[in-house]
């Protein structure tokens, strides 16, 4: 099968994710600055869950850039991931509204991970359906980044009832280290 329609239907759902999150951004009731005041966790909350979609999207794109074509086992691994990233806009509420409460924190962080398995098992499942040596397995490589992200997610979800603050500073150091695309895609489609 072609990898045309995946992508296609990815880069709509991402799209209506990100929609979905600046809709749930409130209009404060007054006309000064100290009315944001109140909406700051909302904001930061939105800033955060907006660039993590940005990663996933701009990531992904570059991953299926060395795919040569899907079958079943990928479209349903890469529904799993559209799963876990359309509770995005939920949880980013949740958190921001409850300014950065403990529990809010620490499930943000639990859809964080599991969204970081989903996409772990995608690369897994179109390893599997790519050659040995094709491009794709020759761009991926050990996948460090992605285990260590795991890694790091279980950590900030624990983090979270002890200091939510130390709890999103280890999601936004996942965040920096996914920010730049993966280079070894870049490097093996240029070679």
């Amino acid at each position: 099968m072609h990898k045309s329609r995946l992508e296609a239907f990815s880069d709509g759902v991402l799209a209506i994710i990100i929609t979905i999150m600046v809709l749930e951004l409130k209009v404060p009731h007054g006309a000064d600055l100290t009315a944001l005041r109140p909406l700051l966790p909302v904001f930061l909350s939105y800033v955060l869950s907006f660039i993590y979609l940005g990663i996933y999207w701009n990531n992904h794109h570059h991953l299926f850039q060395a795919v040569k074509h899907v079958n079943g086992g990928i479209l349903w691994a890469n529904l799993h991931l559209l799963f876990w990233l359309s509770l995005f806009p939920f949880v980013t509420g949740w958190m921001g509204e409850n300014h950065l409460a403990p529990a809010t924190v620490a499930l943000y962080g639990g859809v964080l991970l599991m969204a970081a398995i989903a996409y772990y098992i995608l690369v897994r499942v179109l390893l599997a359906g790519h050659e040995r040596d094709s491009t794709l397995a020759k761009a991926i490589g050990s996948d460090f980044k992605g285990r260590i992200s795991i890694i790091l997610y279980a950590a900030g979800i624990a983090l979270a009832f002890l200091s939510t603050w130390l709890s999103i500073a280890v999601y936004t150091l996942v965040a920096a280290l996914w920010l730049v695309p993966d280079r070894r895609i870049e490097r093996t489609l240029v070679a």
